[in-house]
């Protein structure tokens, strides 16, 4: 059955950004796709393929739930790192099936040593280590006391990471305290060293100081939003086509929003439009309404704001956003008939309405929208 509303999701879009992100690369650094958040709201189950198909084979994700997603449907060699929360379970299932996880508190590595023993398993951890963003990560004591469980239970452990996140790489206020935790960093690979302890990986990088800092890039990068064709922030955007004298953006959205003309009425001046007196038409009006709303990630602050595209013209909404309804001003477009194709992210023409136009009004960074899309819009893979 045809969806009243759908998401497209563009596999050339997505070549061309990887293309990108492998040209900043450092020689032998390697790429993993960070797709936790239902791969930023474009689907797990759907881009998993489409980034395998590219050249990608290690992917970054939160919890086990979304691990278990990836292993669904991707390839055998294809590797997955759980970054954040695993409940005993999942703990137990990771290690079965040779995923990558982090250790963060000395209680999961106990839990994990535990568990090898009773499956005869040797676990794949990545230590992560505090540095300076006083969220998850191992103090100094603790990373001792990790070092000599990992000595003692040398079976059961591989080592396969010593990690740590940045504090805010996209923005040049956090500058010094970037450069605090890359020093912290490299103090305790000099001490594991010393204590002839050698990780696999070394990585500390996401979107943002991959491209700011290179130095930060190690063995391993941890790259989310730039692959999905947007910048961490227009400040980390403005920097790279500075440096580099360009002018045209290098990345390609990967998403586009797309839905149709539920019904179009005409409405005279004088009358409300929607719920309660939101908007009051001032004039003889006509409007479309198009099925979506705040239940679908339009948020309701775009009331008499948001913009939807309709035969290649900006066609604004009028009224309250409804769950499952907006209302917008087609007056001025011309022959909006019952089943036309309505954008409302992506391009229509020559016309555009970006991820970040919504975010802007609503007061939601991409991140924050993108995440929010629910999972069951349908998504379709194009080109």
């Amino acid at each position: 059955m045809h969806p009243s509303t759908y998401i497209e999701i563009s596999k050339s879009a997505f070549k061309q950004n990887y293309d990108f992100i492998q040209s900043i690369l450092l020689p032998n650094v390697k790429f993993s796709s960070v797709i936790k958040g239902n791969a930023y709201g474009h689907g797990i189950e759907v881009i998993v393929p489409v980034l395998e198909e590219i050249g990608v084979n290690h992917f970054s994700v939160f919890n086990g739930d979304e691990a278990f997603r990836v292993k669904q449907v991707c390839g055998p060699d294809t590797e997955i790192m759980v970054m954040g929360m695993l409940t005993p379970a999942q703990l137990e299932w990771v290690i079965e099936k040779d995923i990558e996880f982090y250790i963060f508190d000395i209680h999961r590595l106990e839990q994990t040593i535990e568990l090898c023993k009773e499956l005869n398993k040797k676990a794949k951890v990545h230590f992560e280590i505090e540095t300076g963003m006083n969220r998850t990560g191992l103090s100094k004591d603790d990373l001792n006391q990790a070092v000599e469980l990992l000595k003692k239970n040398a079976d059961y452990l591989e080592l396969y990471g010593l990690c740590t996140h940045l504090a805010g790489a996209e923005s040049i206020a956090n500058y010094y305290r970037i450069k605090n935790q890359l020093i912290n960093y490299k103090k305790t690979l000099k001490q594991l060293k010393a204590m002839d302890i050698e990780p696999k990986y070394r990585h500390v990088s996401c979107s943002a100081g991959t491209i700011r800092f290179p130095e930060t890039q190690f063995d391993m990068v941890r790259v989310g939003i730039m692959q999905y064709g947007f910048f961490p922030t227009n400040e980390v955007m403005i920097n790279y086509l500075t440096q580099h004298k360009e002018v045209d953006d290098p990345l390609r959205r990967g998403l586009t929003w797309k839905s149709q003309v539920m019904s179009v009425k005409e409405v005279a001046t004088g009358e409300f439009i929607g719920y309660g007196t939101a908007y009051f038409a001032s004039k003889d009006m006509k409007i479309a309404t198009i099925p979506i709303g705040y239940g679908y990630g339009f948020a309701r602050a775009l009331t008499n704001q948001g913009k939807v595209l309709i035969h290649g013209e900006y066609a604004q909404v009028v009224g309250i956003v409804n769950m499952n309804i907006i209302s917008v001003d087609i007056t001025d477009i011309d022959d909006v008939q019952v089943g036309d194709s309505v954008t409302i992210i992506g391009r229509d023409g020559d016309k555009d309405i970006t991820v970040s136009s919504f975010s802007d009004i609503s007061n939601q960074v991409n991140y924050e929208l993108l995440t929010r899309l629910p999972n069951d819009i349908p998504r379709v893979v194009v080109d």
